[in-house]
């Protein structure tokens, strides 16, 4: 049966239409009206009482929500992470780890491969492994108990494990081995992402040349910029192929920094992403995460000696901040949903158009989420 999405100012993929409907049948976006509805008596009707629908979003990088953590190898803490996101805007989600042992990342994504295509909430739409193959001189908040160097046999098992639903790794490939793993993981279709990394421009370079395509929360744990070392970050911009991962929470990137990567790369050369850690939706306190203490205090998840720790950013609210930052609607939503969906080679999601998977959200004036739709259906916590 069909339903009728109206009154709602739609972000399309062919523009804003300040007023408009959208029809949904059988999962996927049917008909997309300018203006006024007509003849709508008889008619399944769901009034958007003027408010904002977006395409849904896509998080390529999400550690946890709500007190649980994706590494704790438990159905339930996927199912959690699955919930939290559909609560908040993000229709579909790459489950993302944290460098650990490596009998806890195949757990991992044994547990993930149980809950994929069964999700109350937000679709998984594939596996992102951040580490364990990153620089310890970049490390961040990974544990560097847990770094080393690229190791194809490992690498092996993770592909062997995940199969198809491996679709980003994120690695440091100025590392012995770090270039050849390049090769082999895009021989396989995995995207490359890199960060965590002290490569040199012409090392960011030979690693974008035999493939790497992505940078992993942009500017934050890699070599910074110098005007005789410009390093990875400006290698990436001279790189009409390699895409940039921005956690827009004010905290990790000074806004004049947001509006230079969108001046440099564009809408389809950005993606909003959370990195959240599992104090995502809990507010400040003590946390454990990747084997560290975190503290979030005003937000901000830092470790013991202040090192930033992910984020507690929801997709809706990088939206919001990104639009404050001056960067347009249209923009913005691009970036957090069709330029990841494009990314992930999911060319039915991340837009608002005909045929497409009937992913979407409305959002108040102040980015609040109404409702989540996902394949059709509102998103209901009690459902």
């Amino acid at each position: 049966m069909s339903k009728w999405i109206t009154n709602v100012r739609v972000v399309a993929e062919t523009g804003i239409i300040e007023q408009g409907s959208v029809c949904v049948e059988n999962g996927r976006i049917t008909a997309i009206v300018e203006g006024e509805l007509v003849h709508s008596e008889g008619l399944d009707i769901l009034d958007g009482e003027g408010k904002l629908l977006i395409p849904g979003m896509i998080d390529v990088h999400i550690h946890g929500a709500k007190g649980y953590d994706m590494m704790d190898g438990t159905v339930r803490s996927i199912e959690v992470v699955s919930e939290t996101c559909a609560a908040t805007g993000c229709t579909s989600f790459l489950a993302t780890s944290v460098s650990s042992k490596m009998e806890d990342l195949l757990r991992m994504i044994y547990t993930v491969k149980q809950v994929a295509g069964k999700e109350r909430g937000a679709s998984i739409v594939g596996i992102h492994t951040e580490g364990p193959y990153l620089n310890i001189k970049r490390k961040g908040m990974q544990n560097e108990a847990f770094l080393r160097h690229p190791d194809m046999t490992e690498m092996e098992r993770v592909v062997e494990q995940a199969g198809s639903l491996l679709k980003m790794v994120t690695i440091a490939p100025e590392l012995p081995g770090g270039m050849e793993l390049v090769t082999y993981l895009r021989e396989r279709g995995i995207i490359v992402a890199i960060a965590h990394s002290d490569a040199t421009y012409d090392e960011a370079t030979e690693a974008f040349r035999l493939g790497a395509s992505h940078i992993t929360h942009c500017f934050n744990g890699m070599r910074p910029i110098h005007h005789r070392d410009p390093g990875l970050v400006v290698a990436a911009f001279e790189q009409p192929h390699v895409s940039l991962q921005a956690i827009v929470d004010h905290v990790h990137l000074h806004p004049a920094i947001v509006r230079l990567m969108h001046k440099i790369k564009g809408a389809e050369g950005m993606v909003l992403i959370t990195d959240a850690l599992h104090a995502m939706g809990l507010g400040d306190g003590d946390y454990q995460f990747g084997g560290h203490a975190v503290k979030v205090f005003g937000g901000v998840a830092q470790l013991q000696d202040g090192t930033l720790a992910s984020s507690t950013v929801t997709m809706n609210e990088a939206l919001r901040n990104t639009v404050e930052l001056g960067i347009s609607l249209e923009d913005a939503v691009t970036m957090a949903s069709r330029t990841p969906a494009d990314l992930l080679g999911l060319p039915q999601k991340g837009r608002i158009a005909l045929g497409a998977d009937a992913d979407m959200v409305l959002l108040d004036d102040k980015f609040q989420v109404a409702w989540t739709m996902i394949g059709g259906r509102i998103y209901s916590q009690t459902s």
